[in-house]
C-alpha cells in the first residue's frame, strides 16, 4: 500500500539554475545584493569596483601611500590633534594587519 501522505513543503521542488540567468540588475546578482551605496554614477561604480579594485582594496593601497608619506614627516612638527589623526590611522592601519594575519594563519592551519 502506496501512502498519498505529504508533510507541508515536502513536493517536488523546481528551481532554475541558469547560469546565464544570473545577470546584474540594479543591485543585485542572483541572490546577493550589492550596495553601491549614494551614487550619481552607478555604472561608473561598477565599473570600477570591475577594473581597479574593491573598495578594500583601493583603500589598502591609499593606506600603503599615506604610510610612506608619514614615514618622511616630521611628527614632532605636529598639533595634538594632527598627531592624534595620524595615531588613529596608524591603529586602524595595524588592526588591518592583525586581521589579515589572523586569516592567513586560519587558512594555512589545517582544518
Amino acid at each position: 500500500m502506496e501512502s498519498s501522505l505529504k508533510l507541508p513543503l515536502s513536493g517536488d521542488v523546481t528551481q532554475s539554475i541558469l547560469p546565464w540567468n544570473w545577470t546584474l540588475n540594479g543591485n543585485q546578482f542572483g541572490n546577493l545584493n550589492v550596495y553601491l551605496g549614494r551614487t550619481s554614477d552607478p555604472e561608473l561604480e561598477r565599473r570600477i569596483l570591475d577594473k581597479v579594485g574593491t573598495y578594500g582594496r583601493q583603500l589598502g593601497q591609499i593606506g600603503d601611500a599615506l604610510r610612506v608619506l608619514i614615514a618622511h614627516v616630521d611628527l614632532d612638527r605636529l598639533s595634538p590633534e594632527e598627531r592624534l589623526a595620524i595615531d588613529k590611522f596608524d591603529l586602524q592601519m595595524r588592526e588591518i594587519e592583525l586581521i589579515k594575519r589572523e586569516k592567513a594563519i586560519k587558512k594555512s592551519s589545517p582544518a
